[in-house]
């Protein structure tokens, strides 16, 4: 059988037959994948760790007859952090399933992206909605929607207020908002701008005021689901 190697974190799983389990994992090299872990479900096994949602490394894998077959794997983070916060888990849980609703094929800036999320959500104490926030913006922004614009995307007038078209997942003026749209307030504007500008080792420098965090969250959520037809979990 040919080997391989890849660089992949553990987005959940399945148990399977007696002691077996089938893993959902994003890779550097190949994307989204579906791997099996024979016998892991074995107190003595050697591949336990690799089993757990949020565990990163290095696979290595045979080739399979339908599905490829982990026969080795070294840890490099199981942001074991995540699973002692409540409020943590359920935001990298949220993360993943963001990822797991929007990956496919090899994306390394998304992976690199990912990683990124989950390394500042375990080991830095920020306020709730700073990392999600700025995840949900990336994925949106990659999608080919700008929340950020300075001007309305129906009329090009220079925008004073701004209101999110959730048909188009445009951000229009006031004269050109319909009974689908959601209004940005300016601290939820200076919010989802800030976030974006910062890379997630800066997020711990910047202070957001006016719950814009939480209305980024709530608007973002929303818009993502329109675009996707994916519902964000709830991090509450």
């Amino acid at each position: 059988m040919s080997s391989y190697k890849i660089n992949a974190i553990v987005l959940g799983g399945t148990n399977v037959k007696e002691k077996d389990r089938l893993l959902r994992v994003f890779s550097l090299e190949q994307g989204k994948l579906t791997l099996s872990l024979k016998g892991v479900r074995q107190e003595k096994s050697k591949l336990k760790i690799a089993k757990e949602i949020f565990c990163f490394g290095q696979f290595i894998c045979e080739k399979g007859r339908e599905i490829d077959i982990v026969t080795g794997f070294d840890v490099i983070d199981n942001f074991s952090g995540l699973t002692k916060d409540i409020e943590k888990y359920y935001e990298g849980c949220a993360i993943l399933d963001l990822l797991n609703a929007v990956a496919s094929g090899a994306n390394p800036p998304l992976f690199i992206e990912v990683i990124s999320a989950l390394k500042t959500l375990c080991y830095e104490n920020l306020p709730k909605y700073y990392i999600i926030d700025k995840f949900l913006l990336s994925l949106i922004d990659a999608l080919g929607y700008n929340f950020l614009t300075e001007y309305c995307s129906s009329c090009q007038a220079r925008l004073t207020k701004r209101y999110l078209n959730l048909d188009i997942g445009e951000i229009v003026c006031p004269s050109c908002r319909n009974q689908n749209c959601v209004a940005i307030s300016e601290a939820c504007y200076s919010a989802m701008k800030l976030l974006s500008s910062s890379s997630y080792e800066k997020l711990s420098t910047i202070k957001l005021g006016g719950d814009g965090e939480k209305e980024a969250y709530n608007i973002l959520s929303k818009d993502f689901y329109y675009r996707t037809g994916h519902q964000v979990l709830s991090i509450i």
